[in-house]
């Protein structure tokens, strides 16, 4: 097999792994889905690389990511505010740049949100595991050597050479806000039933900070406490963004690494669009919910569909400059 090229790591940052969209269909035998956290800068960084909108790209929390190019490509950053540097130089997130091989690519500390994506036109080629090469450290699956780990320095991120490449960004009026205090929407049902008027109106009308036990499985949160009747249940699956009521009556918003299933009671599941926003809050942030009904929940999903279906990149300079 031929071997590619690519972009060697020279720093990993705080954590740096590879994603595709996800390993879909494999709850049956324990696996959890993992991907991006936040999809929708996962989708963009793709698309103004000309990807497939599965292509494998890199996931960067809080930064400090360090790479030199080996090859000339056309890459993107999306997401987080981490500053970006091209040869020690400032380069704007949410375009494309073409680098040539030799070049210094510097993704800094974040200043606002948590999580950045980098693509390179074509993906990086990285072998799936089970119809995926998301990277699950919990599982020990997916990622470079297949096995969960996180890059490390040294390591060589293979991809194709894509010297004269388009070169786009996506339009300011179409990029999203990492504001806080944050409102997202929830799905009312699993244990719905089981919280009282009284419990369900305090989370709704309640605002709840994000604690320190927060990661890619789930976003502990610390505010008033919920109560509920349940004293047991038995485990069940568990969708992406359930949130799960304990026993200290603290929300646990389930996210992509989460467990298969659980047995804590759950009031609802967010709206998967606003996991995004969500997954960019740091310890510390602080976030709201709203129920929606499931129409207004699919009208809301169609609608975001269509926008990124139809939201035009603004052409470059074939420099990129």
């Amino acid at each position: 097999m031929r071997t590619l090229s690519g972009l060697n790591v020279v720093q990993p940052g705080m954590l740096t792994l590879l994603t595709d969209a996800g390993r879909l269909g494999q709850h049956g035998i324990g696996l959890t889905t993992g991907g991006p956290m936040d999809r929708q800068a996962f989708l963009w960084a793709n698309r103004l690389c000309g990807n497939d909108l599965n292509a494998t790209a890199l996931e960067v929390s809080v930064g400090g990511l360090v790479l030199e190019a080996q090859t000339d490509t056309t890459l993107a950053v999306t997401g987080a505010e981490l500053p970006l540097s091209l040869n020690r130089k400032p380069a704007a997130h949410w375009r494309t740049h073409s680098v040539r091989a030799g070049d210094r690519i510097e993704l800094g500390f974040a200043r606002q949100g948590l999580r950045a994506y980098l693509a390179v036109a074509g993906g990086f080629a990285v072998t799936p595991r089970f119809g995926s090469t998301a990277t699950v450290v919990r599982e020990g699956i997916g990622g470079l050597d297949g096995q969960g780990s996180a890059l490390k320095a040294g390591d060589r991120l293979p991809c194709a050479a894509h010297p004269q490449h388009p070169q786009w960004q996506l339009p300011e009026t179409a990029r999203p806000e990492y504001a806080q205090p944050l409102r997202v929407r929830v799905i009312p049902g699993y244990q719905q039933a089981d919280f009282d008027p009284v419990q369900q109106a305090i989370f709704f009308s309640s605002l709840y900070t994000v604690s320190k036990n927060c990661d890619r499985m789930g976003y502990r949160l610390e505010g008033p406490a919920v109560k509920t009747v349940l004293r047991g249940m038995l485990s069940e699956g568990i969708c992406l963004g359930a949130i799960q009521i304990p026993a200290d009556g603290q929300p646990i918003v389930l996210l992509h690494d989460r467990q298969t299933i659980g047995g804590y009671p759950k009031i609802g599941s967010v709206l998967s669009l606003d996991l995004d926003a969500l997954t960019q809050l740091a310890p510390g942030g602080q976030v709201g919910f709203e129920a929606i009904s499931m129409a207004e929940a699919h009208n809301a999903l169609l609608l975001a569909r269509y926008r990124f279906e139809t939201t035009p990149l603004q052409a470059l300079a074939q420099d990129g400059e």
